[in-house]
């Protein structure tokens, strides 16, 4: 093989700007809800920063459908539990509803994706499948991957808000939870290069930003 055939096949297996821009703007989309109720919280509180947080939600999804063309599921319904939880949250003007949303969320999405695969079905594929190409045994395990971690998602936000004050709650469901699912997310690399077709490019991981 040649030094320029090497080039160009190394090239080919390079994620393109195609695939990595709506992942791009999709992480922008789902992160920046997050840093508005960080910044609300610690320039008024909870209460404020829950009612920042839904209006960001809301303009977060109405950019997604303007950008990209379209809403993806999960946004989507975190968006909803948000904006139910939310308003319990400011109408009973008790924060346990915005804490427990995180809980609610994580346990719904792990536990859709694992009874997915009690039936034979990996969900994610239905969600992802129009940007990845993996064989099934590779949708199987990032299914399965993706559900168990959502329960340890679900499990951490528990301790944390029962445990400790409001305002490390906070930090830690922005600076705690989002660097722990990006790595995750980077951590799926191998996976979906190994099960990935041998023509399809190399993948850029999904990353599932719980807001």
């Amino acid at each position: 093989m040649t030094d320029n055939t090497k080039k160009t096949a190394e090239a080919a297996s390079e994620p393109s700007w195609d695939e990595l821009r709506p992942q791009l703007v999709k992480l922008v989309l789902e992160l920046g809800p997050l840093v508005v109720f960080f910044i609300a919280n610690a320039r008024a509180d909870i209460f404020v920063a829950t009612a920042w947080f839904m209006g960001a939600m809301v303009v977060s999804l109405a950019l997604s459908w303007a950008i990209l063309k379209k809403v993806a599921v999960m946004p989507l319904v975190t968006g909803v539990v948000v904006l139910i939880f939310g308003g319990l949250t400011l109408w009973l003007q008790d924060d346990t509803f915005i804490k427990m949303k995180p809980t609610i969320t994580n346990l719904l999405f792990g536990g859709t994706l694992l009874a997915g695969l009690a039936f034979g079905q990996s969900l994610l594929r239905y969600v992802f499948g129009d940007v990845y190409k993996l064989q099934p045994r590779g949708w199987f395990l990032l299914t399965l991957r993706w559900g168990l971690f959502f329960f340890l998602l679900a499990a951490l936000n528990e301790i944390v808000w029962r445990g400790f004050s409001t305002d490390l709650w906070v930090a830690f469901k922005v600076w705690g939870i989002m660097p722990l699912t990006i790595v995750f997310s980077l951590a799926q690399m191998p996976l979906l290069n190994r099960y990935a077709p041998p023509s399809e490019p190399k993948h850029v991981p999904p990353v599932v930003v719980e807001s």
